[in-house]
């Protein structure tokens, strides 16, 4: 008894060094990231350090009040476009997965190997079509072809279409079809306060998707006042490679990260509480 009362407190210890060290190797970047906008440029090219400098609000100021860098536009444009995409990604992909689930229809099975066949589909084959499409539909230079495209995700539908069948029983369906409840009211008021930490889950990651996302911005975007985030860090180091501020670049991605964070922050509870409803069992 007493050895394996030891076994345990040994196997704790060492869990708790291995979460201590791993919460380390994470926080970690984030700390060097903050640290870097806090110094400027000559300070940086002198090389590493662990202690923050004195010039945060300096390079906020020299971010912010850059005429040929709307960084705040740039903010907002990336919270629209990643807020939206967020919002019709999970709701429309969680409508699919629920489509394929509840009904039995001819053609169900091809409709999720077609479904499936997308998911393995790189953007970047897609690029030119997409390009051309875009611009004979009159929505170059425009954030909704960042937006709209989001409505169909394979990943999502299938992470969504794996939650249903582990947490939603059809016997629940149908006894909403009974009452006399509609497909559209059963869905929104039954079946998506089930997924809720589903949702919150592929929320955080399309919203992280999106925020991050270089490419497509890249594409369809050209003026600077609809650019986003990574463009707009991108045109920062590539305005003049020899005379750029890498303490003005430092800055933009700290702010940059904040609003994922506060996302995360909000989020997580739906996701802590989809952990614990998969390991409660009645």
């Amino acid at each position: 008894m007493m050895k394996s009362n030891v076994a345990n407190r040994v196997r704790t210890v060492f869990a708790h060094i291995v979460l201590i060290l791993l919460s380390f190797m994470c926080l970690f970047f984030f700390y060097i990231l903050f640290v870097n906008a806090t110094r400027s440029h000559a300070e940086l090219q002198k090389g590493f350090s662990a202690l923050p400098g004195s010039h945060l609000l300096e390079n906020l100021s020299n971010v912010a009040n850059d005429g040929t860098f709307p960084m705040f536009r740039g903010i907002l444009n990336s919270l629209l476009v990643s807020g939206c995409s967020a919002a019709i990604c999970t709701y429309f992909s969680a409508l699919t997965a629920y489509g394929l689930y509840a009904y039995d229809f001819k053609g169900k099975k091809a409709a999720f190997t077609f479904i499936m066949a997308i998911l393995v589909m790189p953007t970047q084959v897609t690029a030119m079509g997409f390009l051309r499409l875009v611009t004979n539909m009159g929505m170059y230079d425009s954030l909704l072809p960042l937006i709209i495209p989001s409505i169909a995700s394979p990943s999502v539908f299938y992470f969504m279409y794996s939650y249903l069948q582990s947490s939603l029983p059809l016997s629940l369906i149908e006894a909403a079809r009974i009452d006399g409840s509609g497909e559209f009211k059963t869905f929104n008021r039954i079946v998506l306060p089930i997924m809720k930490p589903a949702v919150a889950v592929q929320a955080i990651f399309t919203f992280v998707g999106s925020w991050n996302n270089y490419f497509v911005p890249a594409l369809v975007i050209q003026s600077k006042e609809k650019m986003t985030v990574p463009i707009l860090i991108a045109t920062l180091r590539s305005a003049d490679y020899m005379n750029f501020d890498m303490a003005k670049i430092y800055m933009m991605i700290t702010v940059a990260i904040v609003p994922i964070i506060i996302v995360y922050l909000i989020l997580s509870k739906y996701i802590i509480a989809g952990v614990t409803l998969g390991g409660v069992k009645e």
